[in-house]
């Protein structure tokens, strides 16, 4: 937590100290599968648009993590590669403090058949305000042509002060998740417009 927005240096330290650390959780990869229980599960789901082009266009808006470009939520950098085991921060800034999370991809999708798909799961590292794993995937249904964006992430609080905030930590998780929908909706027809 900090009053001010941490340098890229900063930022960068930060990545360096969390990449050499454990995930915070035991069930590594269960947003490919089954939720554990004991956490709280959220799932968004939205329809993008139709064919191919959408697809590929979200595809590309998920390479550069335009789902997190939110104004007050944002990836650190964007120019992570969506690669296992690449080291990501997701920078907020709630209630005037900056915060600092960290966060490690831990499978990546690429499927062509029976639907192609794409994308990718992170889970926190031990400075993050949760625990837990985020999925973020878009699908394209080629027999219908449907492009969808789809979030499913499970967590809990991982410290006494998110515990004691879990209600306020709870509207900020359902709040990006709608706001991140939107966020790749104006991504893919934002490249549609280019």
């Amino acid at each position: 937590m900090s009053l001010r927005r941490p340098s890229p240096a900063k930022i960068q330290a930060f990545l360096e100290a969390q990449a050499k650390l454990k995930l915070t959780y035991e069930a590594i990869g269960a947003t490919s599968s089954v939720p554990p229980h004991g956490y709280v599960v959220d799932h968004t789901r939205i329809r993008l648009g139709e064919g191919e082009d959408f697809f590929l266009r979200a595809k590309s808006a998920l390479g550069r993590w335009a789902q997190f470009q939110l104004g007050w939520v944002e990836a650190w950098s964007t120019s992570t590669p969506i690669r296992t085991g690449e080291v990501v921060a997701v920078l907020a800034r709630r209630l005037g403090l900056w915060w600092l999370n960290a966060c490690r991809i831990v499978y990546v999708i690429d499927e062509r058949t029976p639907l192609p798909r794409f994308g990718f799961a992170y889970g926190t590292l031990p400075a993050h305000a949760g625990a837990g794993e985020e999925r973020f995937l878009v699908e394209w249904d080629p027999e219908s042509g449907e492009v969808w964006y789809d979030i499913l992430a499970f967590s809990r609080p991982q410290n006494r002060l998110t515990q004691f905030g879990r209600p306020y930590m709870r509207r900020v998780q359902k709040r990006f998740g709608r706001e991140s929908a939107a966020a790749m909706r104006r991504a893919v027809q934002e490249d549609r417009t280019t």
